[in-house]
């Protein structure tokens, strides 16, 4: 939200280690029934924060707005609906979709709406793994439009830099409901950051992007992680440098061996450049990106993910190329 990102596929998944006692985040459920319908500010209240990132047709990065409290009407990121639930989601479900109150549609421009719950992570917290799970089902998602739902970290230290990104692809799901959920394991660095949990849509040309949501539980466990001095399972640094022209150095690490990939990817989705594709060894790893496809040609300045990817994780980061 305050830093800039877009859907990516796949679900990540951040090792858990031992908990501390307390916890400032703050378990939360709901299953949208005792939320009023017709109250424009029913989101709101429950605590529910939208924010905005704009993009240009060919993905430069242009303006974010926000955050507000999430409005609950047809027009913009998120509404409260009935008619949508199967058996166990009763009467009232949660839909999200674009901000069509933005007029960027009208040119062309990539509209990214976010729709999210947001708690400073404390020292209480370290220790926790946190699980983020939720009902969904595919709604009138069209075109180009792009979903996902994600947990975030954020540096506000560091201008709100994004320090973690965990996504689940939501833009081809299934009609019927099913249970998807996603977790994060907070470690001492963390404190003193955001904690985002929350769902997202890329879409422009006032193209449809809705998928449903309901039974939204947010809560955390302890989990012991055996042997878990040194790696825990895997690590991606920020690149550096960030932003960057003509090179940057993407540092990472393993905590057993196996095949890893890593890849480099337009906010659309679309994979420009793979950096890793094999077996390593355990320990640390770094690979270089220049800037340019696998097939050798420049790419223009702009917002990029880079993702890493192992049979059991899958981790993002953002990097700006600057010509």
């Amino acid at each position: 939200m305050r830093a800039r990102w877009t859907a990516l596929l796949g679900i990540t998944v951040l090792f858990c280690v031992v908990s501390a006692v307390g916890a400032a985040v703050t378990p939360y459920g709901q299953s949208f029934e005792g939320l009023v319908i017709t109250d424009p500010n029913a989101l709101g209240n429950d605590g529910w924060l939208v924010y905005g990132n704009v993009f240009s047709p060919d993905t430069v990065y242009l303006y974010g707005y926000g955050p507000y409290p999430a409005p609950n009407h047809s027009l913009a990121f998120s509404q409260i609906v009935t008619g949508e639930g199967g058996a166990t989601q009763e009467l009232q479900q949660l839909v999200v979709f674009s901000d069509y109150e933005n007029t960027g549609h009208g040119v062309g421009n990539l509209i990214e709406s976010n729709v999210y719950r947001e708690y400073p992570i404390e020292a209480g917290d370290v220790g926790k793994c946190w699980f983020f799970e939720f009902d969904a089902k595919l709604g009138n998602i069209e075109g180009s439009s792009t979903a996902a739902a994600f947990i975030k970290t954020l540096d506000p230290s560091s201008g709100y830099a994004l320090t973690n990104f965990i996504t689940e692809n939501m833009t081809s799901i299934p009609v019927e409901w099913n249970r998807y959920g996603l977790r994060i394991g907070i470690d001492a660095s963390l404190v003193g950051q955001l904690l985002q949990f929350g769902f997202s849509n890329l879409a422009t040309n006032y193209e449809s992007s809705g998928i449903f949501y309901d039974n939204v539980e947010i809560r955390s466990e302890t989990v012991d992680v055996p042997g878990a001095s040194g790696i825990a399972r895997v690590r991606m640094d920020p690149n550096c440098p960030n932003p960057f022209n003509p090179t940057t150095r993407i540092d990472f690490a393993l905590g057993e061996p196996g095949p890893a990939t890593i890849a480099v990817f337009e906010i659309t989705g679309r994979r420009v450049a793979v950096l890793q594709d094999g077996e390593l060894a355990a320990g640390e790893h770094h690979v270089i990106w220049n800037g340019k496809t696998d097939r050798g040609n420049p790419v223009p300045s702009g917002l990029y993910l880079y993702v890493l990817e192992t049979p059991t994780d899958r981790l993002a980061r953002r990097m700006v190329l600057v010509r």
